[in-house]
């Protein structure tokens, strides 16, 4: 019996299958089925299968969509709230403010969508979001057939939709047990950092993430004051506290890690944890250098993430892993470091190992989710090519971004969202941002004698 036709059939100059690494293969056929990858063959070999759609994709580059590994989604409605402040200050005295007096589930609605098609648009196809109201979330990534996981919040004081650790929990394993069969969405815990979050706490979150195999999402390491914090309170360093408490593990994803000593290494390795690097947001807070060439060289998985809107200030993980390059040339001494190659690789497969998904998502193998971003080389920055991928981490910015899939189905197409409303969100962001403007206090004048 024949097979079946294949669903979809992309023919671009370059496929980047991203496994196995450093490949460029060019005139190839991707074939799609059922949402996943059914085919890649040479485009003559590609064009003798039966297809319903035929695409053909020239000058463009297709690779496996692009993982943002950490953000804060609903935070797009603070972009530029404020700007240019050590980080103790931005959350003490802006951040936590604001979130107090705004934040509630149509916030977070609203927040999320904007954060959503901008991701999109951004050659995004999954996203790790740690922000308040984990089910409002939740609900906007199935409306809009994005891949995510949604971790839920920890802290040890009150905080938007949950008036403490217990309550948070105990949403947090309904919202599990609602979507453990979903099949874009995963449920993971997000405790915020060592310091906002106690032993028993954190106890706690290990035992249920061990018995449901969920991932641990968390700040780690962000500024060398919060380490010299924690050694001058508790005699330890935040990350040898968490593996005291048996956090650390394939599922721990380390976010930030921007104070690394040879000890932390160690215990990187050993318990084959990700770190999740997000460099411009720690080079607008000053919080320090991720030394990313070091963590690769030992064998630790780096993926990449955006943060929140509010200190990156955009959502572009193509502009993140070209900073993310640059800047593991600069920390290592060593022009060789992270080569555009490894770049991609951490923007993708490394994001998608990180959070659990390497056998779904992250690169184009059979079998794989359809999970696909084309980009547009033809222009006339992008010229001549001699490595895709060169140009495309080096040379090229997310206004490249043609198409995108999700398990097969189209989010955008020639730059164009498929299921949202581009206009509209604009108009509620910027009403968001007209009432939030009308009714925010004034900063402090002088930043410098913050709680930094």
């Amino acid at each position: 019996m024949p097979d079946a036709p294949l669903d979809l059939l992309l023919l671009p100059t370059w496929l980047v299958p991203v496994e196995p690494a450093g490949v460029v293969l060019r005139e190839h056929g991707l074939g799609i089925r059922d949402g996943h990858i059914s085919l890649i063959a040479p485009r003559a070999e590609a064009l003798r299968h039966r297809a319903t759609q035929v695409l053909e994709l020239p000058q463009c580059l297709l690779a496996p969509g692009l993982i943002n590994a950490h953000g804060h989604a609903a935070m797009s409605l603070f972009r530029g709230i404020a700007d240019d402040l050590p980080l103790m200050t931005w959350l003490h005295e802006h951040i936590w403010p604001a979130e107090g007096k705004w934040v509630d589930e149509n916030f977070v609605r609203d927040g999320t969508e904007l954060a959503i098609a901008e991701q999109i648009k951004s050659g995004i196809t999954c996203f790790s979001d740690m922000y308040f109201y984990p089910h409002t979330a939740a609900d906007c990534v199935h409306a809009a057939g994005m891949r995510a996981q949604i971790t839920v919040p920890v802290l040890d004081f009150p905080v938007p939709g949950a008036l403490n650790a217990a309550e948070a929990l105990r949403k947090g394993l309904q919202l599990f047990d609602d979507l453990k069969q979903h099949p874009r969405i995963r449920i993971a815990f997000g405790p915020h950092a060592p310091y906002t979050v106690s032993d028993d706490k954190l106890e706690q979150i290990r035992m249920l993430a061990d018995e449901l195999d969920a991932g641990i999402h968390m700040h780690v390491h962000e500024t060398a004051e919060e380490v010299a914090d924690a050694v001058a309170r508790h005699g330890e360093r935040p990350l040898a506290r968490l593996a005291r408490l048996g956090l650390l593990g394939p599922r721990f994803q380390a976010v930030h890690m921007t104070q690394i000593d040879d000890a932390d290494l160690a215990l990187l390795v050993e318990h084959n944890c990700s770190v999740i690097h997000c460099p411009e947001s720690n080079l607008k807070l000053a919080s320090g250098f991720c030394p990313v060439e070091r963590l690769w060289q030992a064998g630790v998985n780096v993926a990449i993430g955006t943060d929140g809107a509010a200190s990156n200030n955009d959502l572009d993980l193509l502009g993140e892993t070209r900073t993310a390059a640059l800047l593991a040339k600069a920390v290592a001494g060593s022009a060789t470091a992270l080569n555009a190659h490894s770049a991609l690789r951490m923007a993708t497969l490394n994001g998608a190992r990180a959070l659990g998904l390497e056998a779904q998502t992250g690169s184009l193998e059979p079998g794989k989710l359809a999970d696909l971003v084309a980009f547009d080389l033809s222009g006339l920055a992008q010229q001549p090519i001699y490595d895709p991928v060169s140009q495309l981490i080096y040379a090229s910015s997310r206004d490249c971004v043609k198409h995108l899939w999700v398990g097969g189905k189209q989010l955008l197409a020639d730059g164009r969202l498929t299921r949202m409303d581009e206009q509209a969100l604009i108009a509620k962001a910027r009403e968001w941002g007209a009432r939030i403007a009308q009714r925010s206090p004034e900063p402090p004048e002088n930043h410098a004698h913050g709680l930094r």
